[in-house]
């Protein structure tokens, strides 16, 4: 197996986000012993809400079709996998994925980003960004036949 020895630039700004208010405990220092942040930490269950509320697939759409993006019955037109891929690589291939598929009026795809790892976290992120939203009407997780977690359902916007 091939490792990396090098982070790339993206993966160093995103490590240094993550990081980002936290503060190194001293060598003697023991985590009870640490000072406390000023700010009060956010509750796990208001994390996970937040990604949920992200990734709604209720966001220009109308409910029957937001449910059945949520429940998987749609016809996918075109799939997408990430597997294998650099952050900087998959970031250009969904890139070059949207296009191709607003070009050829697809509207609803398949996007496999693994059940773990960066990919998992950073596609929704990615979904998000202007560029992205410009084209991309809606996003959910899949349904476990198609991926589960480790796959999303698209909706693109019309022309």
């Amino acid at each position: 197996m091939m490792t990396r020895r090098q982070a790339k630039e993206d993966e160093r700004a995103l490590w240094r986000e993550a990081m980002r208010g936290v503060t190194r405990l001293r060598e003697n220092e023991s985590p009870e012993e640490a000072p406390e942040p000023d700010a009060a930490p956010v509750p796990s269950r208001a994390v996970s809400a937040a990604i949920k509320a992200s990734r709604a697939p209720s966001r220009g759409l109308d409910r029957r079709s937001a449910q059945r993006l949520k429940r998987g019955q749609i016809a996918i037109e075109a799939r997408l996998d990430l597997h294998g891929m650099t952050q900087d690589e998959a970031h250009r291939a969904l890139d070059r994925f949207l296009a191709e598929s607003v070009a050829a009026e697809r509207r609803h795809l398949l996007v496999i980003t693994g059940k773990s790892g960066i990919l998992k976290r950073v596609v929704p992120h990615w979904l998000d960004e202007a560029a992205a939203r410009s084209r991309v009407l809606a996003f959910v997780e899949a349904r476990p036949k198609d991926g589960g977690a480790g796959a999303l359902y698209l909706r693109l916007r019309r022309r």
